[in-house]
C-alpha cells in the first residue's frame, strides 16, 4: 500500500506586511496505517516473572535554553534579579536550584513513544475530536490498552513508569527574553489529510535558541545552555521491547540519535536536552532473562541480608545491556516509517537555524 507523508507546513510571516512565506519549525509524523493492538495492560499486583523492573539514573544535559512554567509571574527582585521587574517563573527549590517537574518530562517522552509505536493519542480537545482517525482516539478501557498507554497510563490505569523530577546540578538560573508566540491565523489545510489531522506534530531541534533581548522579549527564568540536570525513572513489569523503545526515545540508538524538546519556546529552538543514562539497577525473576541479560533474579535479590551490587548496570555491563533492550524494541514494538520520519525532526547534534518572522 502506498502511503503519502505529510509535508511539513508554511507559515505566514507575522511580524511584516510582507507576503514572503517561512517554512515552520515544525513537521508531522504520520500514523500507522494498521489499527493500534489493543491488549491487557501488566497490572499493580505482582512482579510478573518474565519481565523487567528497577530504575534508571539519568543526567539531562541542556542544549538550547530551557524554560518549564510554573505559570506564576513573579517579582524580580523575590528571586534574585533585582534588574527585571517582572519574570515568568520555572520551579526553584530552597537550595536555588531549578527543577523540571516529573509530569513535563513524561509527557514529552509519552509523546515520542507514542509516535514510534502503533499508539493512539493521550490527550485530545473536544474541538478537534472529529477530525482525529477514530482508531487514534485515547484508550477509555483498562482492559484494552494501546502499547503506549500500558507504559504511561491511560483512564483508570496508572501506568508502569513513575517520573521523578529532575534537579538541576548548578545553583541560580539565568534570565531570557522570549519573543511573544501566536497560534496560527486560520487553520492550515497542511494540518490535515482527507479531512482528518496529518499526524503528531514535533518541532525541530535547531544549534540555538532566539532572544529578543531585554527591551523587546519577555522576561523568563530559564536554564541555560550546558546547565545539567540529574533524575531517576523507576519501572516495574517492563517487557524488553518496552524498556528498548524507552531507550530509543531517551537518544539510545546510534543509528537514530534523538534528542528530548521540553517546556516552552519550542518553535525558537528552546527546550532541547540530550539523556545520559549513567546506570540501571534492575532485576527479574525469569531464569531466561536472568542468564542472557546478566541480571539478578527476584528471589535471589531478597535472599540475603547484604544487598548484592550485581544489579547495577555500569559501565561495559550498561554498555551491552542497552542495545539488546533496543534490538528488541525493533523487533517488536517499533514502526520503523514513524521512526525515521521522527529523527529527521528530533535529530541531534543539528545544523538548524531556528526560524525567524514568527513573532
Amino acid at each position: 500500500m502506498t502511503v503519502n507523508r505529510p509535508q511539513p507546513p508554511r507559515h505566514s510571516n507575522r511580524s511584516s506586511s510582507s507576503s514572503e512565506i517561512a517554512p515552520k519549525p515544525y513537521a508531522f509524523v504520520s500514523f500507522p496505517t494498521q489499527r493500534p493492538n489493543l491488549q491487557h495492560p501488566a497490572g499493580h499486583d505482582k512482579y510478573k516473572s518474565d519481565r523487567i523492573h528497577g530504575t534508571l539514573f539519568l543526567t539531562l544535559h541542556v542544549q538550547t535554553a530551557l524554560h518549564v512554567s510554573t505559570g506564576v509571574v513573579a517579582m524580580g527582585s523575590d528571586i534574585g534579579n533585582n534588574r527585571i521587574s517582572l519574570i515568568k517563573t520555572m520551579v526553584q527549590g530552597i537550595d536555588n536550584k531549578l527543577s523540571i517537574q516529573g509530569s513535563s518530562l513524561k509527557g514529552c517522552i509519552r509523546s515520542v513513544y507514542e509516535a514510534i509505536t502503533n499508539s493512539t493519542l493521550a490527550v485530545i480537545t473536544n474541538k478537534y475530536r472529529d477530525k482525529i482517525p477514530q482508531e487514534r482516539l485515547p484508550c477509555r478501557k483498562k482492559e484494552e490498552l494501546c502499547p503506549a498507554s500500558q507504559v504511561f497510563g491511560a483512564l483508570d490505569w496508572q501506568g508502569l513508569i513513575q517520573f521523578s523530577d529532575a534537579t538541576c546540578e548548578s545553583t541560580g538560573f539565568s534570565t531570557g527574553f522570549m519573543p511573544s508566540l501566536y497560534a496560527p491565523r486560520t487553520e492550515r489545510t497542511a494540518y490535515y489529510t482527507k479531512g482528518k489531522v496529518a499526524g503528531r506534530k514535533f518541532y525541530y531541534h535547531t544549534i540555538r535558541a532566539i532572544d529578543k533581548g531585554q527591551d523587546r522579549g519577555i522576561p523568563v527564568q530559564q536554564a541555560a545552555k550546558e546547565y545539567t540536570f540529574t533524575t531517576q525513572l523507576q519501572f516495574k513489569n517492563l517487557q524488553p521491547a518496552e524498556l528498548g523503545t524507552l531507550f530509543i526515545v531517551l537518544g539510545q540508538d546510534p543509528n537514530y540519535p534523538i534528542a528530548l524538546k521540553v517546556g516552552g519556546g519550542k518553535p525558537i529552538g528552546m527546550g532541547s536536552m540530550t539523556v545520559t543514562i549513567n546506570q540501571i539497577n534492575a532485576f527479574t525473576d525469569s531464569q531466561e532473562l536472568a542468564k542472557e541479560l546478566k541480571l539478578p533474579k527476584f528471589c535471589d535479590r531478597y535472599s540475603s541480608y547484604h544487598p548484592s551490587e550485581s544489579d547495577s548496570l555500569t559501565g561495559k555491563s550498561l554498555t551491552e545491556f542497552i542495545p539488546k533492550m533496543v534490538k528488541s524494541a525493533h523487533a517488536k514494538l517499533i514502526q520503523k516509517p514513524q521512526l525515521e520520519e521522527l529523527t529527521q525532526v528530533l535529530r541531534y547534534p543539528t545544523h538548524r537555524e531556528p526560524p525567524s518572522g514568527m513573532y
